[in-house]
């Protein structure tokens, strides 16, 4: 099961957190801080896997992906494939970038609604929900097209409206 998906910056600011068990906010902002300083203190050129048992508790594992000033990281217990989930992570960014062109840190500050909107079609309570980056694309953009098409309806009659002066 995926106990987290966590992308932060160099610095350690958080820009998506989502936990799969409940985790205080006290909590999470300690999680983070030791993330932190053990990602941080990683040459690049070693493997991205680490051992995240002091972290979590016992039987987690977590994997991540340094782009740009980004980390991106999976947390995740034993019953599945550290090879599995640094591709996930891979899909994740794939979408990020054909949904914003070439994403940037900005780009996730600035429409959050939608990285959330992918990491939910990815994963859903800890479970690992789609592989395709393409099916995630058109799920997105359903959405997007759908929230368009909502924020269009007028849910005052024209007849009513037209009375009051609108």
């Amino acid at each position: 099961m995926i106990r987290a998906v966590i992308v932060m910056n160099t610095q350690g600011k958080p820009r998506l957190l989502k936990f799969y068990e409940f985790q205080p906010p006290e909590k999470q902002k300690e999680l983070m801080r030791s993330v932190l300083a053990v990602l941080s203190g990683r040459p690049d050129n070693v493997s991205n896997f680490v051992e995240a048992d002091a972290i979590f508790g016992p039987g987690t594992r977590l994997v991540y992906k340094h782009l740009a000033t980004l980390y991106f990281i999976f947390v995740f217990d034993n019953s599945e494939n550290e090879l599995a989930m640094l591709d996930l992570i891979q899909v994740f960014v794939e979408t990020m970038d054909r949904c914003f062109k070439n994403v940037c840190e900005l780009d996730i500050v600035f429409n959050f609604n939608k990285m959330h909107a992918i990491v939910d079609e990815i994963i859903f309570g800890g479970q690992v929900l789609e592989t395709s980056s393409e099916q995630v694309m058109k799920a997105v953009e359903e959405i997007a097209r759908l929230e368009k098409s909502s924020n269009s309806i007028s849910f005052v009659p024209k007849a009513v409206s037209g009375r009051f002066g609108r």
